[in-house]
């Protein structure tokens, strides 16, 4: 019997994926409800979806602390090259590092969808963290989908 291989989806493929058929829904719904109301309801659902992605990236990496962070940042994250990322610190209470690079950007602004790349990426990262380990706090300042020359990510334990 002949077992079947299971077909890997990267991180950043996986989003331009998603990217068109999102991008149609909220703009048919930016005519019936207007866009404050749609960016409003979609940054809800992002949120919870992001925040059921922490918990269950927490499982898959069989842990939720800076070393699990670190290794799911560089393997699903940055995956194929989406993200490059130079890292300033990285100890068991803290990980900083600057995306210097980033692919979802271009992604995006490739699909004319910047703003609502924003939406659907980088505003994930906060919510995400709490489902992932609530314990350690998210700051960036910048992203690169604003129009800055890298993100700022600085990720350290409660």
């Amino acid at each position: 019997m002949k077992k079947e291989t299971e077909m890997k989806i990267s991180h950043l493929k996986r989003r331009e994926i998603q990217a068109p058929l999102v991008s149609a829904i909220a703009n048919g719904f930016i005519k019936e409800i207007g866009k404050e109301r749609t960016l409003e309801i979609l940054a809800k659902i992002i949120a919870e979806d992001a925040i059921d992605s922490g918990q269950a990236l927490a499982i898959q990496f069989k842990g939720n602390g800076m070393t699990e962070l670190s290794k799911l940042v560089r393997e699903v994250w940055c995956d194929e090259g989406a993200m490059i990322m130079e890292v300033l610190k990285e100890t068991e209470n803290e990980f900083h590092f600057n995306v210097t690079k980033c692919r979802y950007a271009e992604a995006y602004e490739k699909l004319n969808i910047l703003e609502l790349g924003k939406c659907l990426s980088c505003d994930r990262d906060f919510p995400f963290n709490e489902g992932f380990n609530p314990e350690i706090k998210l700051e960036r300042t910048q992203t690169i989908m604003e129009g800055a020359n890298h993100c700022d990510f600085r990720y350290s334990k409660k």
